[in-house]
């Protein structure tokens, strides 16, 4: 059965119930974060819910999201956002609290994304592991991205092997190697599809997958998926790719990639004709380099969460707000939501 983009798969019943769901997630998400702490060399830090616009601190994501504002009673006329992703404050983050090459951060990051469109993998409230790490210049490579996202896998992989262990009823399913394939790669292997279509096509046949270098314009003069063009670098960076069995898709984990220098800061924004950006402190910061060379990303802790407890909607792990039409699907069905 099927509303407004969201669906419950035929046959589906959850393997948890409500409050076996809730230790799982405390479970999984204790586990994971300890594991890539340790794997990354990850010390995790307080983050902030909302920045000053002026500052430029906040993530455009692909550019035409609207931020969720307000004013307070003592900068009346200066416009506070909610972030959207803490990609650059991070950066600036490692940069004032001295950290050096080998070292990062992780945090909690929650965001409200007030244009997105829901459905069993979208929701309005966003909730993500944010990490990042300083390196040295000549780790600006693919090897070394591809390296690191290899590691996130291994941790992911950890955390599925101990919530088997406490609950039984979930089988392992992920495979131990993450494949990797640059997205212009990708396009040349499935020629004639979509890039949604490519992305489910390789991650059913590998079950898990590093796509790499999205942002800029393919062979066919199309776009991958869209990048904001002052984080990441556009040949540096990826999405990590699960086959979800429940739902019978691609499930993106992780967006995440080695971030801009001065030289491709100052290539992308002209490529996207944001050039008004390099006024702004953060990108006046990247492209005086006077902040750390870093690698960082999102790995989003509900889509974990679906993934590793075989769940078919974001709604059984995370509590949000859904269209009335939607709650009365799932209720009609059975399906408890948070």
């Amino acid at each position: 059965m099927t509303t407004a983009g969201h669906y419950i798969p035929q046959g589906y019943t959850p393997a948890l119930g409500l409050k076996e769901t809730q230790q799982a997630i405390r479970a999984l998400k204790d586990c994971f974060q300890r594991q890539l702490a340790g794997v990354l060399n990850l010390t995790r830090v307080s983050a902030p819910l909302f920045v000053r616009a002026e500052t430029g601190l906040n993530d455009d994501l692909n550019g035409t999201e609207r931020k969720v504002t307000f004013d307070t009673i003592e900068a009346p006329g200066s416009e506070v956002q909610v972030v959207q992703s803490l990609a650059k404050w991070k950066r600036d983050a490692l940069g004032r609290y001295g950290y050096q090459p080998g070292e990062g951060i992780y945090t909690d990051m929650n965001a409200i994304r007030r244009d997105e469109t829901t459905d069993n993998l979208h929701s309005i409230y966003v909730d993500q592991w944010d990490w990042e790490k300083v390196i040295l210049r000549e780790q600006r490579n693919i090897d070394y991205l591809y390296r690191s996202a290899q590691r996130i896998h291994g941790a992911i992989l950890e955390a599925e092997d101990v919530i088997f262990h406490r609950f039984p009823v979930l089988r392992p399913q992920l495979p131990a190697k993450l494949f990797t394939i640059t997205s212009e790669e990708l396009l040349r292997m499935y020629p004639g599809k979509t890039p949604k279509e490519r992305e489910n096509a390789i991650t059913e046949k590998y079950g898990a997958v590093f796509v790499s270098q999205i942002g800029a314009p393919l062979s066919d003069g199309q776009r991958h998926d869209g990048r904001a063009p002052d984080y990441d670098d556009w040949q540096l960076n990826g999405d990590i790719l699960y086959w979800d069995t429940v739902l019978g898709c691609a499930l993106e984990i992780s967006s995440m990639g080695i971030r801009v220098d001065s030289a491709a800061m100052f290539t992308q924004l002209h490529a996207s004709g944001h050039t008004d950006r390099m006024d702004l402190p953060f990108h006046q910061a990247v492209m005086s380099d006077s902040l750390p060379l870093t690698i960082g990303g999102g790995i989003g802790q509900s889509r974990l969460c679906m993934l590793l407890l075989q769940k078919a909607h974001i709604a059984e792990i995370q509590v949000s707000v859904w269209p009335d039409e939607v709650r009365e699907l799932f209720e009609k069905n059975g399906i408890p939501l948070l």
